[in-house]
Protein backbone atom coordinates (compact mmCIF):
# COMPACT_ATOMS: atom_id res chain seq x y z
CA UNK A 1 0.00 0.00 0.00
CA UNK A 2 2.58 2.41 0.79
CA UNK A 3 4.09 1.55 -2.53
CA UNK A 4 1.15 2.41 -4.21
CA UNK A 5 0.80 5.54 -2.52
CA UNK A 6 3.96 7.39 -3.23
CA UNK A 7 3.85 6.35 -6.97
CA UNK A 8 0.72 7.53 -7.53
CA UNK A 9 1.56 10.87 -5.53
CA UNK A 10 4.96 10.71 -8.04
CA UNK A 11 2.71 10.99 -10.61
CA UNK A 12 0.58 13.84 -9.28
CA UNK A 13 3.67 15.92 -11.07
CA UNK A 14 3.92 18.48 -8.37
CA UNK A 15 5.01 17.62 -4.44
CA UNK A 16 2.27 16.52 -2.82
CA UNK A 17 1.54 13.44 -0.43
CA UNK A 18 -0.92 10.81 -0.73
CA UNK A 19 -3.62 11.07 1.96
CA UNK A 20 -4.08 9.22 5.22
CA UNK A 21 -7.33 6.57 4.92
CA UNK A 22 -10.71 8.95 4.90
CA UNK A 23 -8.52 11.96 3.23
CA UNK A 24 -9.16 13.94 0.30
CA UNK A 25 -6.23 15.87 -1.59
CA UNK A 26 -7.33 17.83 -5.02
CA UNK A 27 -4.36 19.32 -6.22
CA UNK A 28 -3.74 22.28 -9.29
CA UNK A 29 -0.92 19.87 -12.26
CA UNK A 30 -1.71 20.86 -15.49
CA UNK A 31 1.22 18.11 -16.38
CA UNK A 32 -0.21 15.39 -14.48
CA UNK A 33 0.32 11.77 -15.50
CA UNK A 34 -2.81 10.68 -13.17
CA UNK A 35 -5.28 11.37 -16.59
CA UNK A 36 -4.84 12.20 -20.11
CA UNK A 37 -3.31 16.40 -20.53
CA UNK A 38 -6.60 18.55 -19.81
CA UNK A 39 -8.68 16.37 -18.10
CA UNK A 40 -8.99 15.67 -13.94
CA UNK A 41 -7.69 12.68 -12.73
CA UNK A 42 -8.77 10.70 -9.15
CA UNK A 43 -7.27 7.72 -7.26
CA UNK A 44 -8.44 6.13 -4.05
CA UNK A 45 -6.63 3.87 -2.21
CA UNK A 46 -7.97 2.16 1.39
CA UNK A 47 -10.76 4.81 1.71
CA UNK A 48 -8.35 7.49 0.89
CA UNK A 49 -8.52 9.66 -2.06
CA UNK A 50 -5.76 11.87 -4.67
CA UNK A 51 -6.86 14.44 -6.93
CA UNK A 52 -5.32 16.55 -9.80
CA UNK A 53 -7.01 19.04 -12.09
CA UNK A 54 -5.63 21.15 -14.77
CA UNK A 55 -6.63 24.80 -13.47
CA UNK A 56 -7.36 26.12 -10.27
CA UNK A 57 -10.98 27.06 -11.13
CA UNK A 58 -12.05 23.09 -11.03
CA UNK A 59 -10.36 22.09 -7.68
CA UNK A 60 -13.26 23.49 -5.28
CA UNK A 61 -16.05 21.38 -7.01
CA UNK A 62 -13.67 18.02 -7.33
CA UNK A 63 -12.70 18.57 -4.02
CA UNK A 64 -16.89 19.18 -2.92
CA UNK A 65 -17.95 15.82 -5.06
CA UNK A 66 -15.51 13.72 -3.41
CA UNK A 67 -16.09 15.04 0.19
CA UNK A 68 -19.83 13.75 -0.81
CA UNK A 69 -18.85 10.85 -2.03
CA UNK A 70 -16.94 9.82 0.93
CA UNK A 71 -19.94 9.91 2.95
CA UNK A 72 -20.62 6.18 2.38
CA UNK A 73 -18.21 3.60 0.73
CA UNK A 74 -16.37 5.19 -2.01
CA UNK A 75 -17.51 4.26 -5.96
CA UNK A 76 -15.64 6.09 -8.14
CA UNK A 77 -18.08 5.17 -11.32
CA UNK A 78 -21.06 7.60 -9.30
CA UNK A 79 -18.68 10.24 -9.14
CA UNK A 80 -19.47 11.80 -12.84
CA UNK A 81 -23.20 12.07 -11.45
CA UNK A 82 -21.83 14.88 -8.86
CA UNK A 83 -20.34 16.33 -11.73
CA UNK A 84 -20.29 17.94 -15.22
CA UNK A 85 -18.48 16.01 -17.33
CA UNK A 86 -18.47 16.24 -20.72
CA UNK A 87 -16.42 13.14 -20.93
CA UNK A 88 -15.41 9.71 -18.43
CA UNK A 89 -12.72 7.30 -18.54
CA UNK A 90 -13.18 4.13 -16.56
CA UNK A 91 -13.46 4.06 -13.17
CA UNK A 92 -11.14 0.98 -13.17
CA UNK A 93 -9.67 -1.41 -10.33
CA UNK A 94 -6.00 -0.90 -8.67
CA UNK A 95 -4.70 -4.25 -7.57
CA UNK A 96 -1.11 -4.92 -6.46
CA UNK A 97 0.62 -7.99 -4.83
CA UNK A 98 4.43 -8.79 -3.72
CA UNK A 99 6.32 -11.65 -4.06
CA UNK A 100 4.92 -13.13 -0.53
CA UNK A 101 1.49 -12.48 -2.52
CA UNK A 102 2.43 -14.45 -5.60
CA UNK A 103 0.60 -17.76 -6.96
CA UNK A 104 2.39 -18.29 -10.06
CA UNK A 105 0.28 -20.04 -12.39
CA UNK A 106 2.18 -23.61 -13.26
CA UNK A 107 1.53 -25.98 -16.61
CA UNK A 108 3.48 -27.94 -19.13
CA UNK A 109 3.71 -25.08 -21.82
CA UNK A 110 5.94 -23.02 -23.33
CA UNK A 111 5.94 -19.50 -22.15
CA UNK A 112 8.25 -18.13 -25.13
CA UNK A 113 10.12 -14.36 -24.61
CA UNK A 114 9.56 -12.12 -27.41
CA UNK A 115 10.97 -8.47 -27.17
CA UNK A 116 8.76 -5.64 -27.21
CA UNK A 117 7.20 -4.50 -30.47
CA UNK A 118 7.51 -8.00 -31.97
CA UNK A 119 6.09 -8.44 -35.54
CA UNK A 120 4.20 -11.35 -33.69
CA UNK A 121 3.20 -9.63 -30.81
CA UNK A 122 1.69 -6.52 -33.77
CA UNK A 123 -0.58 -9.26 -35.23
CA UNK A 124 -2.21 -10.46 -32.04
CA UNK A 125 -3.02 -6.88 -31.66
CA UNK A 126 -4.27 -6.32 -35.04
CA UNK A 127 -6.22 -9.50 -34.68
CA UNK A 128 -8.72 -8.11 -31.93
CA UNK A 129 -11.16 -5.11 -31.84
CA UNK A 130 -9.52 -1.68 -31.42
CA UNK A 131 -10.91 -1.10 -27.84
CA UNK A 132 -9.86 -4.45 -26.22
CA UNK A 133 -5.98 -3.66 -27.92
CA UNK A 134 -6.38 -0.27 -26.57
CA UNK A 135 -7.77 -1.91 -22.73
CA UNK A 136 -4.88 -4.26 -22.92
CA UNK A 137 -2.52 -1.74 -23.30
CA UNK A 138 0.01 -4.16 -25.45
CA UNK A 139 1.46 -1.71 -27.57
CA UNK A 140 2.70 0.28 -24.67
CA UNK A 141 4.99 -2.75 -23.13
CA UNK A 142 8.43 -2.12 -22.70
CA UNK A 143 9.47 -5.19 -21.13
CA UNK A 144 9.79 -8.71 -22.91
CA UNK A 145 6.36 -10.09 -23.55
CA UNK A 146 5.63 -13.43 -22.83
CA UNK A 147 3.41 -15.26 -25.34
CA UNK A 148 1.73 -18.26 -25.91
CA UNK A 149 1.54 -19.57 -29.40
CA UNK A 150 -0.49 -22.29 -31.54
CA UNK A 151 1.75 -23.20 -34.77
CA UNK A 152 3.11 -19.94 -35.43
CA UNK A 153 0.67 -17.86 -34.70
CA UNK A 154 0.46 -15.81 -30.75
CA UNK A 155 -2.74 -16.87 -28.99
CA UNK A 156 -1.64 -15.14 -25.83
CA UNK A 157 0.46 -11.71 -24.81
CA UNK A 158 1.94 -10.10 -21.65
CA UNK A 159 4.39 -7.53 -20.37
CA UNK A 160 4.90 -4.88 -18.83
CA UNK A 161 5.63 -1.05 -18.70
CA UNK A 162 7.96 0.23 -15.61
CA UNK A 163 6.12 3.48 -14.06
CA UNK A 164 8.44 5.59 -13.01
CA UNK A 165 10.96 2.62 -12.05
CA UNK A 166 8.31 1.78 -9.20
CA UNK A 167 5.78 -0.20 -10.91
CA UNK A 168 5.30 -2.97 -13.08
CA UNK A 169 2.18 -1.93 -15.15
CA UNK A 170 0.90 -5.04 -16.57
CA UNK A 171 -0.70 -5.15 -19.79
CA UNK A 172 -2.73 -8.80 -21.06
CA UNK A 173 -3.96 -9.66 -24.20
CA UNK A 174 -5.59 -13.03 -25.36
CA UNK A 175 -7.10 -13.71 -29.26
CA UNK A 176 -10.79 -13.62 -28.90
CA UNK A 177 -11.21 -17.13 -30.08
CA UNK A 178 -9.04 -18.28 -27.87
CA UNK A 179 -10.63 -16.97 -24.64
CA UNK A 180 -11.68 -18.76 -21.13
CA UNK A 181 -8.61 -21.34 -21.19
CA UNK A 182 -6.72 -20.18 -18.71
CA UNK A 183 -3.81 -18.61 -21.53
CA UNK A 184 -4.00 -14.83 -19.98
CA UNK A 185 -3.34 -16.41 -16.45
CA UNK A 186 -0.31 -18.63 -17.65
CA UNK A 187 1.31 -15.58 -19.73
CA UNK A 188 0.29 -12.81 -16.97
CA UNK A 189 2.17 -15.39 -14.74
CA UNK A 190 5.18 -15.43 -16.89
CA UNK A 191 5.46 -11.43 -16.72
CA UNK A 192 4.47 -11.08 -13.35
CA UNK A 193 7.78 -13.44 -12.04
CA UNK A 194 9.83 -10.91 -14.56
CA UNK A 195 9.22 -7.87 -12.49
CA UNK A 196 9.40 -9.09 -9.30
CA UNK A 197 12.91 -10.21 -10.60
CA UNK A 198 13.31 -6.72 -11.46
CA UNK A 199 12.17 -5.66 -8.45
CA UNK A 200 9.33 -4.04 -9.44
CA UNK A 201 5.87 -3.54 -7.51
CA UNK A 202 3.63 -5.61 -10.06
CA UNK A 203 0.15 -2.96 -10.83
CA UNK A 204 -2.75 -4.47 -12.56
CA UNK A 205 -5.62 -1.48 -13.70
CA UNK A 206 -8.57 -3.34 -15.32
CA UNK A 207 -12.31 -2.79 -15.58
CA UNK A 208 -13.72 -5.82 -17.04
CA UNK A 209 -14.42 -8.87 -14.41
CA UNK A 210 -12.48 -11.54 -16.10
CA UNK A 211 -9.76 -9.62 -16.64
CA UNK A 212 -10.18 -8.95 -12.62
CA UNK A 213 -10.16 -12.83 -12.22
CA UNK A 214 -7.24 -13.48 -13.83
CA UNK A 215 -5.20 -11.06 -11.12
CA UNK A 216 -6.66 -12.41 -7.83
CA UNK A 217 -5.61 -15.92 -9.36
CA UNK A 218 -2.51 -14.78 -9.31
CA UNK A 219 -2.48 -13.21 -6.03
CA UNK A 220 -3.05 -9.29 -6.62
CA UNK A 221 -5.31 -7.57 -3.87
CA UNK A 222 -7.69 -4.56 -5.31
CA UNK A 223 -6.47 -1.71 -3.07
CA UNK A 224 -8.22 1.09 -4.88
CA UNK A 225 -9.56 2.91 -7.99
CA UNK A 226 -8.99 5.49 -10.36
CA UNK A 227 -11.16 7.27 -12.75
CA UNK A 228 -10.27 10.07 -15.04
CA UNK A 229 -13.24 13.22 -15.79
CA UNK A 230 -13.14 15.80 -18.27
CA UNK A 231 -14.57 18.62 -16.61
CA UNK A 232 -16.83 20.88 -18.19
CA UNK A 233 -15.81 24.61 -17.66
Amino acid sequence: MEQARRLWAALARVTVAFPPSGGVTVVVSPESWLCPPGWAGVVELDGAVLATVPEAGLAGRLHDALLGALDTDIDLSRLPGRLSVHDVLGPATLAYLDAADFAPSHRDTVVERLPPGHRDVRSLVASVDARDADESGMEEVASAVRVLREGRDVLAAAGYRPWLDTAAHLSVLVAAAHRGRGLARLVASAAVADALAEGLLPQWRARPEPSRRVARALGFRELGSQISLLLKP
